[in-house]
């Protein structure tokens, strides 16, 4: 006897989840578009310039796995970086001392975090809100002294290098040009499996496991194995981001994987939009780029970078995404519930 009113009455979030569809052609265009321009961006942009561009890409990757935990499933982690850093050093390791191919590494890295994850989504079923920040915070310290002390291992403060990057046809992407359109085609593949995903059913399941879990179990989802499945896969997507970096960068030491550098990727998904596909993009867009254009002021460029991120959530708390999506809620006269299904 509710069903047609529950029908008649659908809650905001519902109306959001039904307009998915709908705007599934805008983002896809706007994915291969953006892939499309980023391949021929760094032309005569020199040697930092493309380094930089091809950073941004990579930490995309990793907020993009967060955007996944927090923003969709609702799951707080302060441990993405330790995720990136632990696909950073089994990449490193099995390439660079072991010998390995690239390619192998990479979906070796992939697994390892998934794993890892795995096992740390067994706390998020049992505490919920800041106590499950605190788990993943403990998990990142730990990591991080294993990085910094174990030296056997990881070279403990030097770090390892000479991280050979991989080869495509028997062609070496040792330019710096090369490796970058080799991240664009890797940052795109991710991308993709990503939109896929979340409009799939296990992406509204991770919305409803965000919105009310209480409820989500009454429907007959299964919180138990979608609150692992976020854990898991947002930590697979951090590893897949190390084991690019390390490759990058050609050298790697703990001090990128720090916890400081977990909150830093989490301020990424709160400024570019959490919830929204296209929010880790601008969030690691302006946590990796803005700071480089700022370097005109001098030393001064960390005060403003800050204060600039400070206006923003405060003008909008739901980032640059949910800035964006009422800008043009306004400028079409649209509704804006009816745009949220652009994230």
């Amino acid at each position: 006897m509710t069903a047609p009113a529950t029908h008649g009455s659908a809650t905001p979030r519902q109306s959001r989840i039904a307009a998915l569809p709908a705007s599934v052609d805008g983002i896809l265009v706007t994915l291969v578009l953006g892939a499309v321009i980023l391949w021929f961006a760094p032309v005569g942009m020199g040697r930092y310039g493309t380094y930089v561009l091809s950073l941004w890409l990579v930490m995309s990757i990793a907020v993009m796995g967060l955007n996944l935990t927090l923003g969709y499933a609702g799951l707080k982690s302060l441990a993405q970086a330790a995720f990136m850093g632990l696909g950073a050093y089994a990449t490193a390791l099995l390439t660079g001392k072991l010998g390995m191919n690239w390619y192998a590494a990479f979906a070796i890295s992939g697994l390892i975090t998934f794993a890892v994850g795995l096992l740390l989504g067994f706390p998020a079923l049992r505490v919920q809100a800041h106590y499950l920040a605190f788990v993943t915070l403990a998990f990142s310290t730990l990591i991080w002294l294993i990085l910094r002390n174990e030296q056997w291992l990881t070279g403990g403060v030097f770090g390892l290098s000479n991280i050979p990057r991989p080869s495509v046809f028997g062609l070496k992407l040792d330019g710096a040009l090369a490796f970058h359109r080799f991240v664009v085609v890797v940052t795109f593949i991710l991308a993709i499996a990503l939109w896929w995903m979340i409009r799939s059913p296990w992406g509204r399941a991770f919305m409803a496991l965000r919105e009310n879990p209480v409820r989500a179990a009454s429907l007959g989802v299964d919180t138990r194995m979608y609150t692992l499945l976020a854990f898991a896969i947002g930590s697979a997507y951090a590893g897949f981001a190390g084991a690019l970096y390390a490759p990058l960068v050609e050298f790697i030491d703990p001090s990128p994987f720090s916890l400081s550098q977990s909150f830093f990727l989490l301020l990424m998904v709160v400024a570019g939009g959490s919830g929204y596909l296209l929010g880790p993009f601008i969030g690691a867009l302006l946590g990796v780029v803005l700071p480089e254009w700022l370097r005109v002021v001098g030393s001064l460029y960390l005060i403003v970078f800050a204060t600039i991120v400070m206006l923003l959530l405060i003008a909008c708390p739901q980032g640059v995404s949910g800035l964006l999506e009422r800008g043009w809620a306004k400028l079409t006269g649209k509704n804006n519930l009816a745009k949220t299904g652009a994230r």
